[in-house]
């Protein structure tokens, strides 16, 4: 879809939430998504504010964004998964049940759902919803980027919050992801109860990725 199409899907189809995760290639952490609904007349505003996929922003940046997106959107919610729960299912089911859970807690309930990605939701909690996926959504849409701009704040402070309980990971720098320096951490450490144990390590010289 291109983003015309995208901005008139939103506009015909209002209220539609925007919806992304955060954190789905850490080896730590919970995986965090948001939904966001927008009014219309504040998308052109916000796009020529520089909203867009989280990961193209900088840290100061993306803050001062997600204070204007939660400012003026008519909803805007979190939901996460736990690593017993990544553990467990995998994390594409868990990254799908965090993106339930943030929609679940919308009021209003959105009409349409812009999912980032190619998977559809499951629905295991609510009644299905009209939903469509973008692939490199946060790049397409404003409402979805938007979402992608409050999932990854919120996620950031926790891994830095968290960053006092597990010092040795040095978590307030790489947020959960796997940086030769956190992977050489657990190798001489071990794992702690907030790593992800199912997932698989790179070896330490591997290039990093944040994904």
């Amino acid at each position: 879809m291109e983003k015309e199409q995208i901005r008139s899907l939103e506009i015909a189809n209002h209220p539609v939430a925007g919806v992304d995760e955060v954190g789905r290639g850490a080896l730590f952490g919970e995986v965090v998504a948001a939904a966001v609904i927008l009014p219309i007349t504040q998308l052109a505003n916000l796009e020529n504010l520089g909203v867009t996929d989280s990961k193209k922003l900088s840290p100061q940046k993306r803050e001062k964004l997600d204070l204007l997106i939660r400012e003026v959107a008519i909803a805007c919610t979190i939901g996460t998964a736990s690593v017993v729960e990544i553990d467990r299912m995998n994390i594409l089911g868990a990254s799908l049940l965090a993106m339930e859970r943030a929609i679940a807690q919308l009021q209003p309930q959105p009409d349409h759902c812009l999912i980032d990605g190619n998977q559809l939701l499951r629905f295991k909690l609510i009644p299905p919803l009209a939903q469509t996926t973008v692939i490199k959504g946060d790049s397409l849409s404003i409402s979805i980027a938007a979402a992608s701009i409050v999932a990854k704040v919120w996620r950031d402070r926790k891994m830095i919050e968290l960053a006092d309980s597990y010092p040795d990971y040095d978590l307030a720098t790489n947020k959960g992801y796997g940086t030769a320096k956190h992977r050489q951490a657990i190798a001489n450490l071990g794992y702690s109860d907030l790593h992800r144990k199912t997932f698989k390590i790179k070896e330490i010289g591997e290039k990093d990725q944040f994904v």
